[in-house]
């Protein structure tokens, strides 16, 4: 007797080398850098992926589409994505899994207190670490068979995406002021600069964040980090 489920779905089986062929990766990530590690990292893992660059964006595709994984950056411009990890988790039509991702550290607890199934801090670069978050959440027929090579490779995203990053930031800047964009600026310049090594960025935005977390007035850090900014955008980059 034919004991077949005809109406189960009918995913590509992932294979040693590319564990998660058949998955469907929504990246809901407004860095266009750390969204370029993504890609790479799901091409070289077999998965397909979508991206969604706002809250809104995100809840648009998640209304016609159903992805296997969702990985979300909690520091949104429209919001939180701890809100959007809540409301998946608690939904009627969950993802397999769930994941937050920040370069924040302290946001962890947040991301798994949300109902996150794990939680990938930045730099997301390592094939391993993003393939292993992943396959530990997954339901076991959706996990390659036989024994798997552990991969080494961390990837390298195109320096055009973090320039493009950084050109994001100087429109936000100008002209603008106020609290909320300093607060935007420090979340996102964080985690970007974080996953393309620069150190002295990094610097730069720990330091905004921390006199914005004490309420101090933040005006020389925010013009700190506003020059540095522009010094990236008037480097030249080599193609």
């Amino acid at each position: 007797m034919d004991t077949t489920d005809p109406f189960k779905p009918n995913y590509p089986a992932p294979t040693a080398m590319r564990p998660l062929l058949g998955l469907t990766v929504l990246v809901i990530e407004d860095s266009r850098f750390a969204c370029e590690a993504m890609r790479l990292l799901c091409l070289r893992s077999g998965a397909r992926i979508r991206r969604a660059d706002t809250l809104r964006a995100a809840r648009r595709h998640l209304q016609v589409y159903r992805p296997s994984v969702v990985i979300i950056d909690v520091g949104l411009p429209d919001g939180n994505g701890a809100d959007l990890i809540r409301d998946l988790a608690e939904g009627p039509s969950r993802p397999d899994v769930i994941l937050g991702t920040s370069g924040d550290f302290d946001s962890e607890v947040v991301v798994l207190d949300s109902g996150a199934d794990g939680y990938l801090g930045k730099p997301v670069v390592s094939l391993a670490v993003f393939q292993d978050t992943i396959l530990s959440h997954l339901p076991p027929d959706r996990q390659p068979t036989g024994p798997r090579p552990v991969p080494h490779d961390v990837v390298e995203p195109d320096p055009i995406a973090y320039r493009d990053d950084m050109a994001h930031v100087a429109d936000v800047l100008e002209g603008a002021s106020d609290t909320r964009t300093l607060d935007y600026v420090a979340q996102f310049l964080g985690g970007v600069a974080r996953s393309a090594q620069d150190q002295e960025l990094a610097l730069a935005t720990d330091a905004l964040a921390a006199k914005r977390a004490r309420g101090d007035s933040a005006a020389s850090e925010a013009a700190t980090v506003a020059g540095l900014v522009q010094e990236r955008l008037s480097e030249k980059i080599a193609i």
